[in-house]
Order: C-alpha cells, then sequence, then structure tokens
C-alpha cells in the first residue's frame, strides 16, 4: 500500500515538472489569436505533422461516451449498495474507492478549467476563443475511468470468458483515446502527455486507497463481531 502511494506521488511530481516545463520552458506565441504555449517547437512540431482529424475526434468522443456509461453504472452500483446496506461503511472497498477516484478527477478538470495551463491548438466549432487544453480532460477521463474498470473487472465479472475480452477492450479503449487525441489535432503533445501522468496517478491512488479501505472496513467487521459476541 505504502509502495504505491508513494509511486502515485512520483507520477504526481512528474505531472507538476511538466507544469513548469509547459509555463517556463520555450514559451511562443504560437496558439490561436496569439495564445502563449510552452515547450512551442515541441509541441508545434507534432501539431503540424499530424495535423487535424475529425475522424479520430469522433472515435475518441464516442469512447469519452463509453468511458462516462461505465462511471455511471459503478455509482449505480454503489447506490444500490448503500440502499441495501444502510451504512456507506458497508459499501465494498472497492466502490468507495473508485466513488473518491471519480470526486478526484472531477476536482482535478474544474480546477484545470479555472487555471489555465495552455489552450487548446485549434479554435473548437461553436467556440469564440480558445479553450483550456491541460491536462487533456478527455484523455484524463478515459484513463481514470476504463483503467480502474478493468481493475475492478477482477471482483465483480466472475466468468473467465466474459471479463477477459472486457479487460482487453478496455485496455485497447485507453490505447486508442491516448493515440487518437494526439491523432485528431486538437491537443497540443504535452496536454495528452499530462493527461496521462495525472490519469497514472490518480489510478495508482485508487489501488492504494483500495486496500486502505479495506483494512478499515475488515476491522471495523471484527470489532462489530466482538461486540456482538
Amino acid at each position: 500500500m505504502k509502495k504505491k502511494f508513494i509511486l502515485a506521488g512520483i507520477f504526481l511530481a512528474l505531472f507538476l515538472l511538466l507544469i513548469v516545463a509547459v509555463k517556463t520552458v520555450d514559451v511562443a506565441d504560437i496558439g490561436p489569436m496569439g495564445t502563449s504555449i510552452g515547450l512551442s517547437h515541441i509541441n508545434a512540431g507534432v501539431h503540424k505533422a499530424l495535423g487535424v482529424s475529425e475522424l479520430w475526434y469522433n472515435v475518441t468522443e464516442v469512447l469519452g461516451v463509453l468511458a462516462l456509461a461505465v462511471a455511471a453504472l459503478f455509482a449505480l452500483i454503489g447506490l444500490i449498495q448503500l440502499i441495501k446496506r444502510k451504512s456507506i461503511l458497508r459499501i465494498d472497498a472497492e466502490i468507495l474507492s473508485v466513488g473518491c477516484l471519480y470526486i478526484a478527477m472531477a476536482a482535478a478538470y474544474v480546477l484545470f478549467e479555472v487555471i489555465v495551463v495552455n489552450y487548446r491548438c485549434i479554435i473548437m466549432p461553436g467556440a469564440t476563443e480558445p479553450e483550456a487544453s491541460f491536462p487533456s480532460s478527455h484523455t484524463m477521463l478515459v484513463c481514470v475511468v476504463l483503467t480502474s474498470a478493468v481493475i475492478l473487472a477482477s471482483k465483480y465479472i466472475k466468468c473467465h470468458g466474459i471479463r477477459l475480452p472486457l479487460q482487453i477492450i478496455g485496455c485497447l479503449a485507453v490505447l486508442v483515446t491516448v493515440v487518437g487525441r494526439l491523432l485528431s489535432g486538437v491537443h497540443w503533445l504535452t496536454d495528452i502527455i499530462g493527461g496521462v501522468l495525472i490519469s497514472a496517478a490518480l489510478v495508482t491512488a485508487f489501488t492504494a486507497l483500495t486496500e486502505l479501505f479495506k483494512s478499515k472496513l475488515l476491522a471495523n467487521e471484527t470489532n462489530e463481531e466482538m461486540e456482538n459476541s
């Protein structure tokens, strides 16, 4: 558990270092409407080489909807457990942990909408000005939700013949989103890297938190049994 929290801290530190680099290294006004972009030569070079692809944008949008559906499913499982068991302390440790994970992800999304690190490399259809772009919230959503779902599948899907294909699909969806979001041309390279790093930090912390909750819930059950005996 401790090692996982340390690893999560390392991913978070790398994410913060990337923010510092983006805000201070090779900053130039290369974005739409003269917006300043960090690591400009790397970002501009990759964006120019890959261009913009509506196909990849649409593919990743669909995968984002899939991630939202999966998140809603686990939220429903948590609600059902709360209603049946009549105590949040009786909810599965995995569901409690994934709830904390979703809250942390939502908080990160709101934070980086307010604190703008980088702006998008294009002005999106329907928008009148550049939007916040770092980290790629779409990448974060899919990586966090589907990676945690792959982990949770081991507990909630007992049939190996069903579980393994779903886990493979989940992993492929994460990979396609990371690559596809870059190929779509709506984000800079550093936006994608940032999305992956913060996702890694959150998911690693989620696995550690699950172990912590399991130990706490087990201790509570033991205490209740001792009091009732």
